[in-house]
């Protein structure tokens, strides 16, 4: 089974991505989707299995072991269903069993992960993470997710929702969540969170697109704005991260998502305002890293938690 390929499926509130993903960790192909995230239960299923229907024509198909299901969370990995808080229609959604029954998938081993436990299992074991034995990875796109490595494990918790970083509150008496929450990271860190931002304090989108994208793209053209966006967002990921490092002790974090993709608009602020929060000598010493696979750690991570699977 060594040299077995693995499918991934990658659902985020933005997108839904697949692919076949070689035993070193290659991609060797790849289909995504928008997410119908305001549209019901089965549009959303449809969605991905379309993208998995496109992908089993490849050639390399038939050397499929398992597949990989990484998704937006909560999840319970025990009951095989997702609650993505950025997929209303999804809830309690029996994501494994439904996605197992689809004609490409038939007959192969479905294993769920959540997005941030996927993207720890991928830089932990091809990526930034690799020469740490203690880790916290975070997906920061839509939403704001996480996984955690603890003594070169990856460390799941009973329902595959340990690490989730995006709902450890960051202000006490700020924020009501959709999670149920108040004050929840995802509401001030993420790409949602920063075009949400922008808006309310003045912003002016270019050619009618208000995303975080577009933000962005302000920021580095120097806009004050949505440069104190992305200040805020950094300001916030430093709390979590620093208050993580403090319980657990971490060596490093490990960075990706579509947000990280604007690199230093992100990672300097980041950096200054870990100095503030992480004050403590050991969190203080924690290493911060750029997810180094990008926006494939998602997909990747699926299919290295489905390989671990297969060996188990």
């Amino acid at each position: 089974m060594s040299d077995a390929l693995l499918a991934a499926l990658d659902i985020g509130g933005t997108k839904i991505a697949a692919a076949l993903v070689s035993p070193d960790g290659s991609v060797l192909a790849r289909t995504r989707r928008p997410t119908p995230a305001d549209r019901d239960a089965e549009a959303v299923l449809a969605a991905a299995a379309e993208a998995l229907a496109e992908l089993a024509e490849s050639v390399h198909w038939p050397q499929v072991a398992a597949l990989g299901i990484g998704s937006a969370g909560p999840v319970d990995i025990a009951r095989g269903t997702v609650s993505p808080v950025n997929i209303p229609g999804w809830r309690g959604f029996p994501i494994v069993e439904r996605v197992a029954e689809l004609p490409a998938v038939k007959g192969l081993p479905v294993t769920l992960a959540g997005d941030g436990i996927a993207i720890a299992a991928a830089e932990h074991r091809y990526g930034a993470a690799q020469p740490y034995r203690n880790a916290l990875c975070l997906v920061v796109s839509t939403g704001v997710g996480g996984g955690l490595v603890l003594n070169n494990e990856l460390h799941t918790g009973t329902t595959g929702n340990a690490g989730h970083i995006g709902h450890i509150s960051v202000a006490f008496d700020g924020e009501s969540c959709p999670c149920g929450g108040r004050g929840c990271l995802e509401r001030y860190a993420s790409g949602t969170a920063i075009a949400r931002r922008a808006l309310a304090t003045g912003w002016r989108p270019p050619a009618d697109d208000a995303s975080a994208v577009a933000v962005a793209e302000s920021a580095r053209a120097g806009d004050p704005v949505a440069l104190a966006a992305f200040d805020r967002a950094a300001r916030a990921l430093a709390a979590g991260i620093a208050a993580t490092a403090t319980l657990v002790e971490l060596d490093a974090v490990v960075v990706g998502g579509g947000v990280a993709e604007t690199g230093d608009l992100l990672f300097a602020p980041l950096r200054t305002h870990l100095t503030t929060y992480a004050a403590l000598p050991f969190a203080a010493s924690v290493r911060l890293h750029r997810a180094r696979l990008g926006t494939d750690a998602g997909l990747v991570g699926a299919a290295a938690v489905a390989a671990a699977a297969l060996t188990r």
